[in-house]
């Protein structure tokens, strides 16, 4: 188990001095961000496929400060009525690239289709009414099993093992019983990317869900998530106040240790080591209330030792 960041929480920084960033705070592995929802990402996939000069300076910058590469994201929207197919291609891209630098785990998201032809953005089915509702999440589902399925053959044909969804709402696959559901379907290539931050807001229990998920973790994020009690009492957890406006929304992202304590994260490490993970952990930081290089440095300082 290793201490890693995600270059997507400091998107600011060129991806060397994200490199030297890292290497500063005690990490030794790297998560890159390679487009989809990214704001500004780190892997230049079609540069890297098609140089091969430029894919041996990109392995050296990781190779000359002692870092791996744990992981490549895209953290995209596959299955979108609009933007699925760029998204597709984003995701078959970091597949190929991932074969080629022998990194084995891609982060991604399952995706949502959205309500038949002529949609114009997705159709996410959270409330099992109406009937209509329901049979559309079922279509959803035929839809989006044979294209993970095409995408799992796609990742055997590059040497990728793990496809790690973000159990991320907006998309299908977003709790424990979603994921088993689509690594039931497509095979044990998917599994999950564990991050607590959205199972607080969801009102789930970190700790629980590792239990149930057991071998299916194959990446881990750092974020964490504070519930604003007088908002949260009028507006619910689904509140749809714009991020923009973090001080009046039911619930914000926050750095590592600002809601949850160290001795929460000491037990959601050893949660995680009594079920066989000891990959990556990797921070992610989107707290609106510090920059970027700050909230990064200071989930560093918490966890590094929480390690060993």
């Amino acid at each position: 188990m290793d201490l890693c960041l995600y270059t997507d929480s400091v998107p600011d920084l060129s991806l060397e001095d994200a490199l030297d960033l890292a290497v500063r705070i005690g990490c030794r592995s790297i998560e890159i961000a390679g487009g989809g929802q990214s704001s500004a990402p780190h892997l230049r996939l079609a540069e890297l496929l098609g140089d091969r000069g430029k894919l041996r300076e990109f392995r050296e910058a990781f190779a000359s400060r002692g870092l791996r590469i744990a992981a490549l994201n895209c953290s995209a929207w596959p299955l979108h009525p609009v933007d699925g197919a760029a998204h597709e291609r984003i995701i078959r891209d970091a597949i190929r690239l991932a074969g080629e630098l022998e990194v084995d785990t891609v982060v991604s998201m399952s995706g949502t289709p959205g309500d038949g032809p002529g949609a114009s953005t997705v159709d996410w089915v959270f409330y099992p009414w109406p009937a209509d509702a329901v049979a559309l999440q079922a279509r959803q589902w035929e839809v989006a099993i044979p294209f993970w399925q095409d995408i799992a053959a796609h990742a055997a044909t590059h040497g990728v093992r793990h496809i790690a969804f973000e159990l991320h709402p907006l998309h299908l696959v977003f709790n424990v019983p979603t994921l088993l559901r689509m690594r039931e379907a497509v095979g044990p290539v998917i599994g999950a990317n564990l991050d607590p931050s959205h199972l607080f807001w969801q009102q789930m229990d970190p700790l629980a869900v590792i239990a149930a998920l057991g071998p299916a973790i194959q990446h881990v994020h750092l974020k964490d998530t504070g519930l604003q009690a007088e908002r949260l009492a009028i507006a619910g957890v689904l509140d749809t106040t714009s991020f923009e406006d973090a001080r009046d929304r039911a619930w914000v992202f926050r750095t590592v240790g600002r809601i949850h304590d160290g001795a929460w994260w000491e037990s959601f490490i050893a949660a995680l080591r009594a079920v066989g993970y000891d990959g990556p952990l990797s921070i992610e930081n989107e707290d609106p209330y510090q920059p970027a290089v700050d909230g990064v440095e200071e989930a560093a300082a918490l966890i590094l030792p929480l390690i060993g």
